[in-house]
């Protein structure tokens, strides 16, 4: 999207706030209690308040950074901001690659849901017996991409406006969908039979956060984050922004959620030996199959292209915003920045997303609980540098204006951060070796690009260090914290408990002990790096007049005023 114009102070709280609540209900809300229940049966009710606690907390760390530094798609920007270009290229490679694979997810969910319509091709999307997308589903989540994407590419201020409508409309569908369930009978015996109200032990509720779509679902914050630069009132209009779209979201996911325990009839969770067994490729369209409510059905045919479709206005726009982050920082190419003089769209930023897209959708995006499971673990690293931020700019910048400050922020922020090391480990191995070594990735690709810049040079000079290693140690000094966390994160998840996929040698909740106690000293570890890298000159910190959004166009500026 433009920059320039996405900079310009146009969005008010309500957009804002619309624009929240449209990315949280995507088809997270589609596909979520039935993956959850059928992990955790019950009990997810209880993974969707840890889930939105979990997201509350990092929401709220990057309410004050984002409102000190309202850059749009800024979560790309401040690991640079704090530690310095190669964290600031690992925290930005995370965020791209967590934000750019929402486009493809929303597109199999929706086509997912297809497989209930009466059409016999429909039924052929899904291989029942693997429910993974055929190669004819994989064509047709291809097609819908494409069409999104071009929709996006060449009329995006005009889905801007729509968006509202859009959200209105994602929102009563849920909601119908809650009361014709409830209202179809529901029983109250389903929260207690075959296992009782937590069958698979509580280590299967945290799974169930991070790889069931519950992360996933309520991840439509960030969009309030990178898009919230363009808010009249960013200091005030991000936390309330954010705060007003966790807490409706949380309430009906919890509605979504009972009502479908309750709804499932009791023979059919007889005859699948307990919640394990009730698999659906649908879930709310076939349970209301089931239910003979067939325009719950339609209803929910319906929605499966609306929320997906409304969620991806802002998907498309923050997977833009992030690659022109990282271009500005000459990480990326430059000309993938470039935005068209007409429609004010970044099209190569766009041109590099669809291309991603395809790669995922024809590698790991087989359907949405096996990408939502991949794609949730990387939201979680891109968390990662939000509360570690806050501590470090708290101490480098005191006198930086924050509209917003978190209260307590010597003790939440390195809880938040613990909390998020966790809900890695929580994501379960191999999950968490894939993500480490896909974000890792960065780390050699950052040493590259910082020696053809020549700033290595630059580096040992402000050093005062002779030999171009001690420059490369130098840059790399700040980045150290990050690439240590991952590799040990990744290796207690490996040695880890069977519910969480690894070898059983820290069995039970003893990796996540271990995780949680180590956390806080990462944490500390990594504010340290980040007050050291700007003593040593590696920030480039902008003021914040520098870093602020640019004055709004007058009308008769013939530039887009486009806000996504």
């Amino acid at each position: 999207m433009d920059m320039s114009a996405g900079e310009r102070k146009g969005l008010s709280l309500f957009a804002l706030i619309m624009i929240g609540i449209g990315s949280i209900f995507g088809s997270g809300w589609l596909f979520g209690a039935g993956a959850a229940a059928q992990v955790a049966g019950p009990a997810a009710l209880v993974a969707w308040v840890i889930g939105a606690l979990f997201i509350g907390m990092i929401a709220m760390s990057y309410a004050e950074v984002g409102s000190a530094y309202p850059i749009p798609g800024g979560m790309a920007r401040y690991g640079h901001l704090s530690h310095g270009p190669v964290l600031g290229f690992l925290t930005g490679w995370a965020v791209w690659i967590a934000t750019a694979s929402l486009i493809p997810i929303e597109s199999i969910a929706a086509t997912q849901y297809m497989t209930s319509w009466s059409f016999g091709w429909a039924k052929g999307l899904v291989d029942p017996a693997t429910h993974q997308l055929t190669l004819s589903g994989t064509a047709v989540a291809l097609v819908l991409t494409l069409a999104l994407w071009l929709t996006c590419f060449w009329s995006v201020q005009l889905l801007a406006r729509a968006n509202t409508v859009l959200t209105l409309v994602k929102f009563a569908i849920p909601v119908l969908a809650v009361l014709a369930l409830v209202g179809s009978g529901f029983h109250t015996s389903n929260f207690t039979a075959h296992g009782g109200f937590a069958p698979y032990g509580w280590p299967a509720v945290l799974t169930a956060v991070t790889t069931c779509g519950v992360v996933f679902a309520f991840n439509g914050f960030q969009a309030v984050v990178n898009l919230g630069g363009a808010a009249k009132n960013p200091g005030r209009a991000i936390p309330v922004a954010l705060v007003g779209a966790l807490a409706l979201g949380l309430v009906i996911y919890l509605a979504l959620q009972a009502a479908y325990l309750g709804a499932v009839p009791p023979e059919l969770l007889a005859r699948s030996g307990g919640w394990q067994g009730v698999s659906l490729n649908s879930p709310f369209a076939d349970l209301a199959g089931l239910l003979m409510l067939h325009w719950v059905v339609t209803m929910l045919q319906f929605g499966a292209f609306i929320s997906p479709a409304g969620s991806n206005i802002a998907n498309v726009a923050s997977a833009a915003y992030m690659v022109t982050n990282l271009a500005e920082t000459r990480f990326f190419p430059r000309k993938l920045a470039a935005v068209h003089p007409r429609y004010g769209t970044a099209r190569p930023a766009m041109w590099l997303n669809l291309g991603f897209s395809v790669v995922l959708l024809l590698t790991v995006g087989r359907s949405w609980q096996a990408l939502a499971g991949v794609v949730s673990a990387a939201m979680v690293i891109s968390y990662l540098i939000g509360p570690i931020a806050v501590g470090v700019l708290r101490r480098t910048r005191p006198e930086l204006p924050r509209p917003f400050r978190l209260p307590a922020a010597g003790v939440l922020c390195p809880v938040t951060f613990a909390f998020a090391a966790c809900a890695l480990y929580w994501s379960k191995w191999p999950e968490t070796g894939k993500i480490t070594v896909l974000t890792l990735v960065a780390a050699p690709v950052a040493a590259l690009v910082l020696w053809r810049r020549g700033e290595l040079t630059k580096g040992r000079e402000a050093s005062g260090k002779g030999g171009r290693g001690a420059s490369l140690l130098m840059q790399f000094a700040p980045a150290w914290w990050m690439i240590a966390f991952l590799v040990w994160t990744a290796a207690v998840s490996a040695l880890g408990g069977r519910e969480f996929g690894g070898r059983d040698i820290l069995p039970g909740v003893l990796g996540t002990v271990l995780i949680a106690v180590t956390a806080p000293l990462f944490y500390f570890w990594a504010v340290r790096s980040g007050v050291r890298a700007h003593e040593r000159g590696l920030t480039g910190d902008p003021s914040p007049a520098e870093a602020a959004p640019t004055p709004a166009a007058t009308p008769d500026d013939a530039r887009p005023m486009a806000s996504v």
